[in-house]
């Protein structure tokens, strides 16, 4: 196969007798869940009686690891061409993605043994965790003040030799201060940062582009305005690029946000309005939940809020939660596409007809690296859909009704 994969242990290349070992490599990235990774290979007795690999140094608990897939060859899936992407791709836009990708980059935390009589068919499975997780390994409780939510992420992730993403500080709170509501927090730091960005309409992660040991922490809302990195097609019979993809649309969502809130600072007895029926962020398609669904879903919002401002934030918040009302799901090949999929990074979607032709947003990829092949289960989210077709049916539904 053209496609390959580097394993580091304690920051070194794994030996080449390892390589040919493993049976897996399992790792999946996700916008909103921490990256994780599994490996398993088969286990024996040394000349001293010993379980092979289960007190080796390199799958001790708390070992850095590191997978670094690379794809190979110019695939079928008409990957952009451009300079060697790295961190900019990881939330979508910028130059095409560079062919080798550091898609997992953290600490093992987890290991599990399987023996049979004789350790016949014997194995070792092991299991980690990125680099959030050293953000989660003490709780505390601590109190904030002058500070936005922006200037938090950057202190905390410095705290940890993380450099904080340029984009972090767009669509930033206002600054927290004890004349009004300061910012209290109580538990880990990971944890304080989720719950700050799923309030700003953000998500939080930690990742790595090209080179394990750089990482960067993202306190940013998804960038959609990109460019695709990759076009996946279906039906085209020579130059497909997935076998199969699931797709479905939810029209329950929330598609505006009525918030009321009183005020320290005002005396209005009807308080603070934020209403909010866009969620700020740009629409992957023509038409957006309402103007798809034709009906407005409408939820009611009361949050602790300083000023107007800060309350229609939160109403886009709500609404850049819940209006990834479209979801795919398919998986690649590596090699056949061409292209290394990374969560956060925009890829269009061709042939299926109009409606849901289009660019998407990658959510979650899980990969799975075996000696025969590297495939990509994927999870893509869009927040819109294409026009209606004029003439009825399209894509795939004029393929079948043509047969």
């Amino acid at each position: 196969m053209s496609s390959s994969y580097q394993l580091l242990l304690n920051g070194q290349s794994a030996d080449a007798d390892l390589y040919t070992l493993i049976a897996s490599v399992e790792v999946e990235e996700s916008m909103d869940l921490p990256g994780a990774v599994q490996i398993q290979l088969p286990i024996s007795r040394d000349d001293d009686g010993e379980l092979t690999f289960v007190a080796d140094a390199q799958f001790a608990p708390f070992a850095s690891i590191a997978v670094v897939a690379t794809a190979g060859g110019s695939g079928v899936g008409g990957a952009l061409d451009g300079a060697a992407g790295a961190v900019a791709d990881v939330f979508g836009g910028g130059a095409a993605p560079s062919a080798t990708q550091c898609i997992f980059d953290g600490y093992l935390l987890s290991q599990k043994i399987h023996l049979e009589t004789g350790t016949t068919n014997a194995t070792l499975t092991v299991w980690g965790q990125d680099a959030s997780w050293l953000m989660n390994a003490t709780e505390r409780v601590k109190e904030w003040v002058d500070v936005t939510d922006a200037d938090v992420a950057t202190a905390i992730f410095a705290d940890y030799d993380i450099m904080p993403a340029e984009e972090n500080t767009d669509d930033d709170s206002a600054v927290h201060t004890e004349d009004g509501h300061s910012l209290m927090q109580r538990g880990s730091d990971i944890q304080f940062l989720r719950m700050l960005a799923r309030r700003n309409g953000k998500v939080c992660r930690i990742a790595c582009a090209d080179q394990p040991g750089v990482r960067t922490g993202y306190f940013a809302k998804p960038s959609l305005d990109g460019d695709p990195v990759v076009t996946l097609a279906l039906n085209d019979l020579t130059n497909w690029s997935v076998r199969a993809l699931d797709i479905e649309w939810d029209a329950t969502r929330p598609s505006a946000v009525v918030a009321r809130q009183a005020l320290f600072s005002d005396s209005d007895e009807d308080g603070a309005t934020g209403d909010a029926d866009d969620s700020g962020l740009d629409a992957l398609g023509d038409r957006a939940l309402a103007d798809f669904t034709g009906q407005a879903v409408t939820v009611l919002l009361t949050a602790p809020v300083d000023d107007a401002g800060e309350l229609s934030q939160r109403a886009r918040a709500v609404l850049r939660d819940t209006n990834w009302f479209v979801r795919c799901e398919g998986e690649a090949d590596v090699d056949r596409l061409g292209v290394v999929l990374r969560a956060g990074m925009i890829v269009a979607l061709s042939g299926i007809g109009a409606v849901h032709s289009g660019n998407y947003l990658i959510w979650n990829v899980r990969h799975r690296i075996t000696p025969e092949a590297h495939s990509m289960k994927f999870v893509l989210l869009r927040n819109a859909v294409g026009a209606a077709p004029a003439g009825g049916a399209g894509g795939l539904a004029a393929l079948v009704g043509a047969g």
